[in-house]
């Protein structure tokens, strides 16, 4: 099942936030560890508008368990969406420390930021059912687009965007690795 967060799937959305950490090889996750960044994340989630809070996410469930998770925001929203880690950082006592300081969307797309699938489920088109639940988000959030970035990389990944219609726009920097910004109409 298809469906929006909610903040009692804080702790798994927050493991599967730190895949996606761990693979970018973040400064925060040095900083603070894994242990400490699963618990600010899953803080952090119960800020509707935070990068990964509650309401910007869709959720794949399969028997009782999230199976995958998509985030993401408009364009627009980019410049604010950090603010609430911030704020919950300080709330924690704990050094401002961004996850992200690249900025990365294009304008007037609705930004794919983060999709990850539990690795229990891979390969059991969890993906493909999050892409398609993005594309109603975008749509419903007055987009008519989707952009997200792809490490250079993950080619297996890239091969997943192209069969649901991406297509290559441009190559950015993100956290030191590059990566290509595909975009789909939708």
């Amino acid at each position: 099942m298809i469906r929006t967060a909610k903040i009692e799937d804080a702790q798994a959305i927050a493991e599967l936030v730190l895949v996606v950490l761990k693979d970018m090889e973040v400064d925060f996750l040095t900083q603070f560890g894994e242990e400490k960044t699963v618990e600010v994340i899953k803080k952090a989630v119960e800020s509707p508008t935070y990068r990964y809070g509650y309401q910007r996410g869709i959720i794949k469930e399969i028997d009782g368990e999230v199976a995958g998770i998509a985030f993401g925001y408009l364009a627009e929203e980019e410049p604010m969406i950090d603010q609430p880690l911030s704020e919950t950082l300080e709330k924690m006592g704990l050094p401002d420390a961004p996850i992200f300081v690249d900025l990365e969307t294009y304008p007037n797309e609705w930004y794919l930021d983060t999709i990850v699938v539990s690795e229990k489920f891979r390969g059991c088109g969890v993906g493909t059912e999050l892409l398609a639940a993005v594309n109603q988000a975008a749509k419903k959030a007055g987009a008519n687009k989707v952009g997200l970035c792809v490490d250079l990389a993950n080619p297996k990944a890239q091969q997943l965007y192209q069969r649901q219609g991406y297509k290559i726009v441009g190559e950015q920097v993100l956290s030191g690795h590059d990566y290509y910004h595909m975009q789909r109409l939708i």
